[in-house]
């Protein structure tokens, strides 16, 4: 069947997420998850499919061209979807064998916050390469349940598991490297950001996508001279932005690359401006986390795994 995109308000959650600020700046990554034909029809004998995403937010700052100053944060969440059917057949069949699954490279993770109605754990700290997880059934039953009688018609629910930080290790854990550098005068501005894509900050290396770089130019009305490659510009908002739609080793020079500007400034001298970068990728994460069913009664359908920018920045 085709994806179906799904609503961000059909996962339901009980646990805040770890930072309004990354809630907040989490791009829509269009949630589509589904894991095949509903309603299910199943015999006793058959295991019931579950399917899991990995969504991972970074936000990052860079400072310059220096790479100590580098700030980066990394949020990420897991999500279970389950087939509409599924609650009729725990009607029927109360009993159920319990859902466990392993997540590896779990000492990649801090501040994990699994959800506490729905989701068990050993309570061992010590850094282990796996996690054992089991989800506490009954729970499961009535908050499906409940998800069923609020939205008849959909095919799969989903359900907010575990949410989590990344253990992060500055500007090598971003996928896309930034310096911006302003130099001018009282009549002209030259703007130029150096960009260059990492393979060691992902899992896999993957391509990044629809990325777009956006910048005001701030000093009274100015004029374009140059946009190297060609840009956006907004006279109105006096912005400029870059859009590439794919970066990966692949590319030119292996992703690495510069955006120029110059413009002729009618009020004096332009005062440097942040730089806000935007991207998306799919198909691995930045913690390389992945997940694993234990036990019998349940197979993993699909697991989506992606990430994007959230608050991307850098100052001259």
């Amino acid at each position: 069947p085709p994806f179906a995109p799904l609503a961000r308000a059909e996962s339901s959650s009980s646990i805040s997420s770890i930072t309004s600020q990354s809630a907040a700046s989490t791009p829509t990554l269009g949630r589509d998850l589904n894991i095949g034909p509903s309603p299910l029809t199943m015999g006793p004998q058959d295991t019931l499919p579950v399917a899991a995403a990995f969504t991972e937010t970074i936000n990052a700052y860079f400072k310059g061209a220096d790479p100590s100053k580098c700030v980066v944060k990394i949020t990420g969440e897991m999500v279970l979807s389950f087939p509409a059917g599924i609650t009729r057949h725990f009607s029927s069949h109360p009993t159920q064998p319990i859902l466990t699954f392993t997540i590896s490279n779990y000492n990649r993770l801090e501040q994990v916050l699994p959800n506490p109605q729905l989701l068990c754990c050993d309570s061992t700290t010590d850094s282990v390469d796996s996690k054992e997880f089991w989800v506490n059934m009954p729970n499961l039953m009535n908050h499906l349940k409940k998800v069923a009688e609020q939205k008849p018609q959909a095919t799969y629910y989903n359900v907010d598991m575990i949410k989590y930080q990344v253990s992060a290790d500055g500007i090598q854990s971003t996928p896309l490297n930034l310096a911006v550098s302003w130099r001018g005068d009282a009549t002209n501005t030259d703007l130029r950001i150096d960009y260059k894509y990492n393979t060691e900050a992902m899992a896999s290396p993957v391509p990044l996508h629809n990325i777009h770089f956006l910048v005001p130019v701030d000093g009274g009305p100015a004029k374009v001279q140059a946009m190297i490659p060609p840009a956006i510009w907004n006279p109105e908002q006096q912005t400029i932005q870059w859009k590439i739609s794919s970066l990966s080793h692949r590319s030119e020079n292996g992703g690495v690359g510069a955006l120029l500007g110059r413009f002729q400034m009618t009020e004096g001298p332009c005062k440097p401006s942040q730089l806000t970068v935007q991207f998306t990728s799919e198909g691995t994460t930045l913690s390389g986390c992945d997940i694993q069913l234990l036990g019998t009664g349940y197979r993993l359908s699909l697991v989506k795994k992606r990430f994007a920018a959230g608050k991307y920045l850098a100052d001259n």
